[in-house]
């Protein structure tokens, strides 16, 4: 994200403030994304939207691993057990994702509201894959939140692992989510792209974009 980009997005909140209760439109993942490049931006979409953090410790960037701009969601206002650090970009992605993807889509499909995310953590000093060698993941930088199940109000709990091939309402619920958040963040991978995604959603806000 440029720093043309960046001032594009701010004067255009002005104008036009972003609210991450709002339907998602067209611009909403561009405008998600610029916020990495403005932390205080990122921290007043935050607030407006209702959501409140707390800033995490920083870890400075070294050897590719770390991030000076992270924010820890309070429980009440994202529904992840024991939310992780991320990067402020993420938190306001991933609660973008649960208001306007998640929670109209368990009502839809199974007819419960959503109680909690259930998730395998944002940040984590590694390579893709946990290889030895190749380029960091997006995790390294808590640029990335894998989820690997969803616990319902009515006591249900819908996993990736364990009911991404169900034929009825379960499948079409986690298949929803997952094709929502192709419109908020820029990668978005679940098991149809291979099976180390067998068993959890990986989202990240890029640079790559992919939606599978």
């Amino acid at each position: 994200m440029g720093v043309t980009a960046t001032i594009l997005a701010s004067d255009l909140d002005r104008y036009w403030p972003l609210d991450l209760r709002d339907p998602p439109g067209v611009f909403t993942q561009w405008r998600i994304r610029a916020l990495a490049a403005s932390p205080d931006q990122c921290r007043r979409v935050l607030a407006r939207s209702g959501v409140e953090v707390r800033a995490a410790s920083p870890r400075p960037l070294v050897g590719g691993c770390g991030y000076v701009d992270g924010v820890v969601p309070t429980a009440a206002s994202i529904a992840l057990d024991a939310p992780p650090a991320m990067r402020c970009a993420m938190a306001a992605a991933v609660a973008a994702w649960e208001r306007r993807v998640v929670e109209p889509a368990a009502l839809k499909h199974l007819g419960s509201k959503l109680a909690e995310i259930r998730h395998f953590g944002s940040y984590s000093c590694r390579n893709v894959y946990g290889r030895a060698t190749g380029r960091r993941s997006q995790h390294a930088t808590a640029n990335a939140l894998d989820v690997a199940a969803f616990r319902l109000a009515d006591g249900r709990t819908i996993s990736v692992l364990g009911d991404w091939s169900d034929g009825g309402a379960r499948g079409a619920f986690l298949r929803d989510v997952r094709d929502g958040a192709c419109g908020l963040f820029a990668g978005v991978l679940s098991p149809d792209y291979n099976a180390a995604h067998r068993d959890h959603f990986h989202f990240d806000l890029g640079p790559f974009d992919i939606c599978r």
